[in-house]
């Protein structure tokens, strides 16, 4: 029998860290298939919506995070910091494009919809181009029309996608107890590791995990 790696990913798409999360979890897993490739390993990307209450339309992204870290210079350090972390990650972040801090009820309910109706890899490809388009083009992730642009450009038709874009700020509900303590948070069948941790972290926690299994 294939030793089985269930991996759930909660995450919101405003989290840097999260983005951070996302390419370190790729090489670990790249790593993993490496080392076992008889493993079957199971991803899913649960959304969280940090800013439930965010208005339908945003908030200015500057003034967001100038009120959120006291100082526009603590924006700047900040940012500064998560960018140096992206980069050792393989990612860039381009905050000077960014103009909306979004509400993102929207943006789960479409990748919801994505991984109940596609295969993994196209909504793997939603979650990356949704990434991409908030933290590197600066696109509004709030917008209906910019979301149904993105899906259609992973496959997916109007049809399909067209009833979560409600544009009217209803909260996202997962529909399930997310049981994270955080974002991004990696629940590696029951073990829990929290915040954008380094590949090295991940991949160790994968395989303990796998050699308790090993002795069940």
């Amino acid at each position: 029998m294939k030793p089985v790696l269930s991996i759930d990913v909660f995450f919101d798409f405003i989290c840097p860290w999260c983005l951070i999360g996302q390419r370190h979890l790729q090489a670990a897993l790249e790593q993993l298939r490496a080392e076992q490739p008889d493993v079957d390993v199971s991803l899913c990307w649960r959304g969280v919506q940090l800013l439930p209450d965010m208005a339908r339309t945003g908030q200015p992204f500057e003034a967001f995070y100038r009120k959120r870290l006291g100082s526009d210079e603590a924006v700047r350090q900040r940012q500064a910091q998560v960018r140096a972390a992206a980069a050792d990650a393989g990612a860039s972040i381009d905050f000077s494009r960014i103009s909306r801090m979004p509400n993102t009820a929207d943006a789960h309910r479409l990748l919801q919809r994505a991984v109940a109706l596609g295969k993994p890899e196209q909504a793997e490809a939603l979650l990356t181009r949704l990434f991409a388009a908030y933290f590197q083009q600066g696109k509004d992730l709030g917008d209906p029309v910019t979301l149904m642009q993105i899906a259609q450009s992973c496959g997916f038709s109007p049809a399909q996608v067209a009833d979560c874009l409600r544009g009217d700020a209803s909260p996202f509900i997962a529909g399930n107890d997310t049981g994270a303590s955080g974002v991004p948070c990696f629940r590696i069948n029951q073990l829990q590791v929290v915040g954008a941790q380094p590949a090295e972290v991940l991949l160790a926690s994968m395989r303990e995990t796998l050699a308790e299994a090993a002795l069940v």
